[in-house]
Protein backbone atom coordinates (compact mmCIF):
# COMPACT_ATOMS: atom_id res chain seq x y z
CA UNK A 1 0.00 0.00 0.00
CA UNK A 2 1.65 3.31 -1.17
CA UNK A 3 -0.15 5.32 2.13
CA UNK A 4 0.41 4.94 5.98
CA UNK A 5 -3.37 5.30 6.01
CA UNK A 6 -5.65 2.89 5.10
CA UNK A 7 -7.98 3.58 2.22
CA UNK A 8 -11.74 3.38 2.80
CA UNK A 9 -14.49 -0.19 2.57
CA UNK A 10 -17.80 -0.13 2.50
CA UNK A 11 -19.21 0.03 5.94
CA UNK A 12 -16.08 2.41 7.47
CA UNK A 13 -17.25 5.54 9.14
CA UNK A 14 -16.69 9.08 8.19
CA UNK A 15 -17.15 12.14 10.28
CA UNK A 16 -17.99 15.40 8.78
CA UNK A 17 -16.22 18.22 10.20
CA UNK A 18 -15.79 22.10 10.40
CA UNK A 19 -13.07 23.60 11.24
CA UNK A 20 -13.82 26.73 9.67
CA UNK A 21 -17.36 28.44 8.55
CA UNK A 22 -20.19 27.69 9.02
CA UNK A 23 -22.59 25.41 7.39
CA UNK A 24 -25.95 24.88 7.34
CA UNK A 25 -27.64 20.88 7.54
CA UNK A 26 -29.77 21.38 3.72
CA UNK A 27 -25.34 22.38 2.33
CA UNK A 28 -24.51 19.02 4.09
CA UNK A 29 -27.42 16.72 3.15
CA UNK A 30 -26.76 16.11 -0.85
CA UNK A 31 -23.03 14.92 0.60
CA UNK A 32 -24.54 12.76 3.32
CA UNK A 33 -26.71 10.91 1.13
CA UNK A 34 -23.92 10.79 -1.80
CA UNK A 35 -21.26 9.11 0.90
CA UNK A 36 -23.52 6.96 2.15
CA UNK A 37 -24.24 5.62 -1.84
CA UNK A 38 -20.50 4.69 -1.41
CA UNK A 39 -21.07 2.00 1.11
CA UNK A 40 -20.11 4.33 3.92
CA UNK A 41 -21.31 5.44 7.61
CA UNK A 42 -21.52 9.02 7.95
CA UNK A 43 -20.79 10.37 11.75
CA UNK A 44 -22.93 13.79 12.02
CA UNK A 45 -21.15 14.65 14.72
CA UNK A 46 -23.04 16.91 17.43
CA UNK A 47 -22.31 20.79 17.36
CA UNK A 48 -21.27 20.74 13.92
CA UNK A 49 -24.37 23.16 12.94
CA UNK A 50 -22.85 25.30 15.44
CA UNK A 51 -22.56 29.47 14.56
CA UNK A 52 -20.51 31.82 15.90
CA UNK A 53 -20.56 34.78 12.87
CA UNK A 54 -18.79 33.59 10.37
CA UNK A 55 -17.52 30.69 12.09
CA UNK A 56 -18.73 26.90 13.36
CA UNK A 57 -19.02 28.07 16.74
CA UNK A 58 -16.24 30.02 18.86
CA UNK A 59 -12.53 28.37 18.62
CA UNK A 60 -13.08 26.17 21.89
CA UNK A 61 -16.02 24.53 20.03
CA UNK A 62 -14.63 23.83 16.89
CA UNK A 63 -11.33 22.83 18.55
CA UNK A 64 -13.48 20.22 20.78
CA UNK A 65 -15.30 19.12 18.04
CA UNK A 66 -11.85 18.11 15.86
CA UNK A 67 -10.32 17.02 18.89
CA UNK A 68 -13.64 14.03 19.09
CA UNK A 69 -12.78 13.44 15.53
CA UNK A 70 -9.11 13.14 15.71
CA UNK A 71 -9.33 10.86 18.51
CA UNK A 72 -12.08 8.31 17.71
CA UNK A 73 -10.24 5.10 16.62
CA UNK A 74 -13.39 3.69 14.63
CA UNK A 75 -13.75 6.88 12.08
CA UNK A 76 -11.53 6.43 9.01
CA UNK A 77 -11.49 9.40 7.35
CA UNK A 78 -12.36 13.36 8.42
CA UNK A 79 -13.99 14.98 5.36
CA UNK A 80 -14.10 18.90 5.83
CA UNK A 81 -17.21 20.68 5.87
CA UNK A 82 -16.06 23.65 3.83
CA UNK A 83 -13.66 25.96 3.72
CA UNK A 84 -13.64 29.87 4.14
CA UNK A 85 -11.35 30.73 7.36
CA UNK A 86 -10.54 29.86 11.08
CA UNK A 87 -9.03 26.43 11.14
CA UNK A 88 -5.97 28.27 11.93
CA UNK A 89 -7.29 29.62 15.11
CA UNK A 90 -7.92 26.14 16.33
CA UNK A 91 -4.51 24.16 14.94
CA UNK A 92 -2.13 24.60 17.72
CA UNK A 93 -5.18 23.42 20.39
CA UNK A 94 -5.46 19.94 18.75
CA UNK A 95 -3.50 17.28 20.22
CA UNK A 96 -2.27 14.96 17.60
CA UNK A 97 -0.83 12.25 20.00
CA UNK A 98 -3.87 9.80 19.57
CA UNK A 99 -4.33 10.53 15.91
CA UNK A 100 -1.04 9.54 15.79
CA UNK A 101 -1.43 6.15 16.60
CA UNK A 102 -4.40 5.44 14.71
CA UNK A 103 -4.18 8.37 11.86
CA UNK A 104 -7.40 9.00 9.40
CA UNK A 105 -7.63 10.73 6.18
CA UNK A 106 -8.23 14.40 6.26
CA UNK A 107 -9.78 15.87 3.16
CA UNK A 108 -10.52 19.10 1.84
CA UNK A 109 -8.92 21.91 0.24
CA UNK A 110 -8.77 25.78 0.33
CA UNK A 111 -8.53 26.81 4.20
CA UNK A 112 -8.47 23.13 4.99
CA UNK A 113 -4.22 23.75 3.71
CA UNK A 114 -3.84 24.56 7.23
CA UNK A 115 -4.67 20.85 8.39
CA UNK A 116 -2.88 19.55 5.46
CA UNK A 117 0.64 21.29 6.18
CA UNK A 118 0.21 20.77 9.92
CA UNK A 119 0.28 16.93 9.97
CA UNK A 120 2.76 16.92 6.72
CA UNK A 121 5.15 19.66 8.88
CA UNK A 122 4.80 17.59 12.45
CA UNK A 123 3.75 13.90 11.72
CA UNK A 124 4.62 13.25 8.24
CA UNK A 125 1.29 11.73 7.73
CA UNK A 126 -0.56 12.16 4.34
CA UNK A 127 -3.93 13.74 3.76
CA UNK A 128 -6.20 14.13 0.61
CA UNK A 129 -6.74 17.97 -1.10
CA UNK A 130 -10.24 17.35 -2.29
CA UNK A 131 -13.51 18.54 -2.65
CA UNK A 132 -15.77 19.02 -0.13
CA UNK A 133 -19.42 18.83 0.86
CA UNK A 134 -20.40 22.27 0.76
CA UNK A 135 -19.09 21.49 -3.33
CA UNK A 136 -21.30 18.40 -4.06
CA UNK A 137 -23.74 18.43 -6.75
CA UNK A 138 -27.53 19.31 -4.79
CA UNK A 139 -29.14 16.83 -7.15
CA UNK A 140 -26.75 13.81 -5.93
CA UNK A 141 -25.29 13.52 -9.65
CA UNK A 142 -21.80 12.51 -9.70
CA UNK A 143 -19.29 14.61 -10.98
CA UNK A 144 -15.66 14.66 -11.84
CA UNK A 145 -14.89 15.79 -8.78
CA UNK A 146 -16.46 14.05 -6.37
CA UNK A 147 -15.94 10.52 -8.47
CA UNK A 148 -12.48 11.47 -8.26
CA UNK A 149 -12.43 11.71 -4.31
CA UNK A 150 -14.24 8.38 -4.45
CA UNK A 151 -11.23 6.94 -6.41
CA UNK A 152 -8.33 8.29 -4.11
CA UNK A 153 -10.68 7.65 -0.60
CA UNK A 154 -10.86 3.84 -1.90
CA UNK A 155 -7.35 3.65 -3.28
CA UNK A 156 -8.26 3.54 -6.68
CA UNK A 157 -4.84 4.70 -8.93
CA UNK A 158 -5.83 7.64 -10.75
CA UNK A 159 -4.15 10.30 -13.47
CA UNK A 160 -5.39 13.36 -13.33
CA UNK A 161 -4.49 14.69 -17.34
CA UNK A 162 -5.17 18.30 -18.70
CA UNK A 163 -3.96 20.17 -22.14
CA UNK A 164 -0.91 22.53 -22.19
CA UNK A 165 -0.14 25.54 -21.34
CA UNK A 166 2.59 28.25 -22.56
CA UNK A 167 4.48 28.56 -19.44
CA UNK A 168 4.72 25.07 -18.97
CA UNK A 169 8.29 23.57 -18.29
CA UNK A 170 8.56 19.61 -19.41
CA UNK A 171 10.29 16.73 -17.14
CA UNK A 172 9.19 13.54 -15.74
CA UNK A 173 9.60 13.63 -12.11
CA UNK A 174 8.53 11.60 -9.10
CA UNK A 175 8.23 12.82 -5.54
CA UNK A 176 5.87 13.08 -2.64
CA UNK A 177 3.32 16.18 -3.09
CA UNK A 178 2.58 18.76 -0.82
CA UNK A 179 1.14 22.28 -0.55
CA UNK A 180 -2.25 23.46 -1.24
CA UNK A 181 -3.89 27.18 -1.28
CA UNK A 182 -1.18 29.87 -1.57
CA UNK A 183 -2.70 32.25 0.89
CA UNK A 184 -2.91 29.80 3.55
CA UNK A 185 0.65 28.57 2.38
CA UNK A 186 2.07 32.36 2.98
CA UNK A 187 0.09 32.75 6.11
CA UNK A 188 1.84 29.82 7.59
CA UNK A 189 5.24 30.67 6.91
CA UNK A 190 7.41 30.83 9.93
CA UNK A 191 4.93 28.75 12.10
CA UNK A 192 5.98 24.70 13.08
CA UNK A 193 2.77 24.37 10.35
CA UNK A 194 5.43 25.49 7.57
CA UNK A 195 6.13 22.40 5.28
CA UNK A 196 9.45 21.13 4.11
CA UNK A 197 9.38 21.39 0.34
CA UNK A 198 12.61 20.48 -0.53
CA UNK A 199 12.65 17.22 -2.80
CA UNK A 200 9.04 17.58 -3.28
CA UNK A 201 6.39 18.35 -5.81
CA UNK A 202 4.50 21.84 -4.42
CA UNK A 203 0.87 22.35 -5.51
CA UNK A 204 -0.38 25.93 -5.40
CA UNK A 205 -3.91 26.94 -5.50
CA UNK A 206 -5.66 30.20 -5.21
CA UNK A 207 -9.17 32.26 -5.48
CA UNK A 208 -9.91 35.80 -5.43
CA UNK A 209 -6.73 37.69 -4.87
CA UNK A 210 -5.57 40.95 -6.10
CA UNK A 211 -2.54 40.02 -8.61
CA UNK A 212 -0.30 42.41 -6.75
CA UNK A 213 -1.31 40.06 -3.96
CA UNK A 214 0.15 36.59 -5.75
CA UNK A 215 3.15 38.41 -6.59
CA UNK A 216 2.96 39.41 -3.09
CA UNK A 217 2.92 35.58 -1.64
CA UNK A 218 5.24 34.17 -4.25
CA UNK A 219 7.89 36.22 -3.58
CA UNK A 220 7.66 35.59 0.31
CA UNK A 221 7.78 32.04 -0.58
CA UNK A 222 10.87 32.51 -2.62
CA UNK A 223 12.50 34.50 0.05
CA UNK A 224 11.45 31.99 2.61
CA UNK A 225 13.83 29.21 0.35
CA UNK A 226 10.24 26.81 -0.51
CA UNK A 227 10.81 27.32 -3.96
CA UNK A 228 14.33 25.92 -4.27
CA UNK A 229 14.96 22.33 -4.62
CA UNK A 230 11.79 21.63 -5.47
CA UNK A 231 11.39 18.32 -7.85
CA UNK A 232 8.35 20.12 -9.67
CA UNK A 233 5.74 22.59 -8.72
CA UNK A 234 2.40 21.71 -10.06
CA UNK A 235 -0.27 25.02 -10.47
CA UNK A 236 -3.85 24.50 -10.13
CA UNK A 237 -6.70 27.38 -11.06
CA UNK A 238 -5.90 30.60 -10.16
CA UNK A 239 -9.41 31.78 -10.08
CA UNK A 240 -11.73 34.88 -10.14
CA UNK A 241 -8.39 36.74 -9.80
CA UNK A 242 -8.72 41.13 -9.26
CA UNK A 243 -6.35 44.18 -10.62
CA UNK A 244 -5.96 47.36 -9.89
CA UNK A 245 -7.23 50.53 -11.90
CA UNK A 246 -3.83 51.12 -12.69
CA UNK A 247 -3.15 47.24 -14.10
CA UNK A 248 -0.26 45.31 -12.57
CA UNK A 249 1.13 43.86 -16.03
CA UNK A 250 1.09 40.14 -16.04
CA UNK A 251 -1.19 37.22 -15.23
CA UNK A 252 -1.41 35.69 -11.92
CA UNK A 253 0.12 32.22 -14.09
CA UNK A 254 3.48 34.67 -15.21
CA UNK A 255 3.89 35.99 -12.04
CA UNK A 256 4.31 32.42 -10.76
CA UNK A 257 6.36 31.33 -13.23
CA UNK A 258 8.90 34.92 -13.11
CA UNK A 259 9.11 34.06 -9.45
CA UNK A 260 10.57 30.32 -10.30
CA UNK A 261 12.62 31.41 -13.70
CA UNK A 262 15.61 30.84 -11.46
CA UNK A 263 14.79 27.32 -11.29
CA UNK A 264 14.82 24.63 -13.70
CA UNK A 265 12.41 21.79 -12.59
CA UNK A 266 9.13 21.25 -13.97
CA UNK A 267 6.57 23.31 -13.98
CA UNK A 268 2.82 22.53 -15.04
CA UNK A 269 0.28 25.27 -15.19
CA UNK A 270 -3.66 25.15 -15.01
CA UNK A 271 -4.03 21.59 -13.31
CA UNK A 272 -7.69 20.80 -12.57
CA UNK A 273 -7.01 21.35 -8.96
CA UNK A 274 -8.90 24.00 -6.56
CA UNK A 275 -11.76 26.85 -6.56
CA UNK A 276 -13.37 25.17 -10.00
CA UNK A 277 -16.46 23.65 -8.41
CA UNK A 278 -17.29 20.08 -10.06
CA UNK A 279 -13.93 19.99 -11.76
CA UNK A 280 -11.58 19.88 -8.89
CA UNK A 281 -9.53 16.63 -8.89
CA UNK A 282 -8.78 14.91 -6.02
CA UNK A 283 -4.52 14.72 -5.90
CA UNK A 284 -2.67 12.99 -2.73
CA UNK A 285 -0.39 14.97 -0.26
CA UNK A 286 2.09 13.30 0.99
CA UNK A 287 2.80 10.22 -1.13
CA UNK A 288 5.17 9.65 -3.80
CA UNK A 289 3.59 10.68 -6.98
CA UNK A 290 4.74 10.98 -10.91
CA UNK A 291 4.44 14.33 -12.51
CA UNK A 292 4.63 13.91 -16.37
CA UNK A 293 4.62 17.00 -18.75
CA UNK A 294 5.24 15.84 -22.17
CA UNK A 295 6.71 17.51 -25.54
CA UNK A 296 3.37 17.52 -27.03
CA UNK A 297 2.09 19.55 -23.77
CA UNK A 298 -0.42 17.06 -22.52
CA UNK A 299 0.48 17.07 -18.64
CA UNK A 300 -0.63 14.14 -16.13
CA UNK A 301 -0.22 13.49 -12.29
CA UNK A 302 0.41 9.67 -11.52
CA UNK A 303 -0.75 7.93 -8.20
CA UNK A 304 0.55 5.11 -7.17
Amino acid sequence: MASRIPYLKAGDRVALAAPARAVSPEEMAPAIATLEEWGLKVVVPDGLYERDGQLAGCDGHRAALMQRLLDDPSIAAIVCARGGYGTVRIVDRLDLTRFAEHPKWIVGYSDVTVLHSHLHATLGLPTLHATMPVNFPTDGSPCPATESLRHALFGTPQDIAWGAHPLDRKGTVQGVAVGGNLSILYSLLGSRSQVDTRGKILLIEDLDEYLYHIDRMMQALRRAGMLDGLAGLVVGALSDMHDNTIAWGHTAEEIVAEAVADHNYPVAFNAPIGHIGTANQAIMLGIPLTLTIETNGEKRIHTP
